[in-house]
């Protein structure tokens, strides 16, 4: 789409990802390896993998993935789901179920894809501000004065992308109760769900709240498996998925075969992955507390409740894409400024889901010392 402006945090990954020596900026939890997860495969799934076939899949989906996902809700069933790569699930719904001219509401700061698709369209998007003085909190009654009749859809990120704030179940009851009282639709970007802290914490997903809502999943971030490139739409309105199905057609018609058996396997061992994802993420957290405890004329930092990444505040007068650009010339270390979130030179996206951490902080903090920062 030429009214497209470039994916600010995307390019900054193509620049420093895969040259930099220490990711400290990654959101997803320790990539699985296909051998260690092929041996939690059960019979029936390594059969499917042992006998794939390299040819097209069903365009909604493998009917054993959309059981698999299914299980990941109350109410919604494996016809309600529709299997994509995560972000082209942003690109179905924007395009189509939103018209030029539309009011959109998203959730800010957060992922360029969330609003940039739709004004890219010519819709009128408004952002809906975090709060930092209230620990980065998405005020349900600021949203409430802000819908308007021409408002079309309002985009939530929850746990949220780069705060890591999670709202309780009430400030999410009210947002989808403003959705459905200004009959706005309702996409839920829930990529970060079951990284919660406290699994009692964990909100219901809002396409079981709403027939008007549409979550998005996958297994990029909780799973740890983003090279798989499988993620979903679920939303209980046939309608709404017969247009979504109709427009992927123009997308990637199908998703990766080998990718529907992987996820599938993923999700039937679900329970052991996040186990082991949740430690790590668990330790990492620790060692960061204690990290920003030595820096607190650098950093300030609100600690996530949820998810793999955080969004510490720079003091000092620091900016934060001079900051980044240095370490990761010096220091062979990638963080993201929030420059690429189009928030700011305030604040670095640091993520912890990962292996590695205490050798990446110990290069940062090198470069702390080494400049007098």
């Amino acid at each position: 789409m030429a009214g497209l402006r470039p994916f600010k945090l995307e390019r900054h990954f193509a620049l420093h990802e895969f040259s930099v020596k220490h990711n400290l900026a990654a959101s997803d939890c320790e990539p699985l390896s296909q051998a260690g997860l092929l041996e939690l495969a059960d019979e029936g799934t390594r059969r499917l993998w042992d006998e794939l076939r390299l040819g097209y899949t069903e365009s909604q989906g493998a009917p054993f993935l959309r059981d698999e996902i299914a299980g990941l809700y109350r109410d919604t069933g494996p016809d309600d789901v529709l299997v994509c790569a995560p972000v082209e699930g942003i690109f179905l719904v924007m395009n189509g179920l939103l018209e030029s001219g539309d009011h959109v509401i998203c959730a800010f700061p957060g992922y360029q894809a969330l609003y940039e698709v739709a004004r890219s369209m010519e819709c009128d998007v408004e952002m809906w501000p975090a709060d930092e003085r209230q620990g980065w909190r998405f005020d349900p009654k600021w949203l409430e004065d802000h819908v308007r009749p021409d408002t079309r859809l309002i985009v939530t990120n929850f746990p949220h992308n780069p705060t890591g704030w999670l709202p309780g179940a009430p400030d999410l009851a009210r947002v989808v109760e403003v959705a459905s009282a200004a009959s706005a639709l309702l996409l839920s970007d829930e990529m970060y769900r079951f990284t919660e802290r406290d699994p009692a914490n964990t909100l219901p997903a809002a396409c079981d709240l709403s027939d008007r809502a549409v979550s998005l999943g996958g297994m990029s971030k909780a799973f740890g498996m983003p090279g798989a490139r499988i993620g979903w739409l679920a939303t209980r309105d046939p309608g709404i998925i017969e247009r979504l199905r109709t427009v992927k057609d123009y997308t990637s018609i199908c998703s990766s075969a080998p990718g529907e058996v992987l996820a599938t396997i993923a999700l039937k061992s679900k329970e052991k992955i996040l186990e082991r994802n949740m430690a790590l993420i668990e330790k990492n957290l620790e060692r960061l507390d204690y990290f920003f405890d030595k820096h607190p004329s650098l950093f300030y930092w609100d600690r996530p409740a949820a998810g793999t990444v955080a969004f510490p505040r720079l003091l000092g007068g620091h900016d934060a894409a001079g900051l980044c650009e240095g370490l990761a010339r010096e220091a062979e270390v990638l963080l993201l400024p929030s420059q690429v979130f189009d928030y700011g030179a305030e604040h670095v996206r640091f993520g912890f889901g990962r292996e590695g951490l205490d050798e990446a902080l110990l290069a940062l903090e090198k470069y702390i010392v080494t400049h007098g920062l």
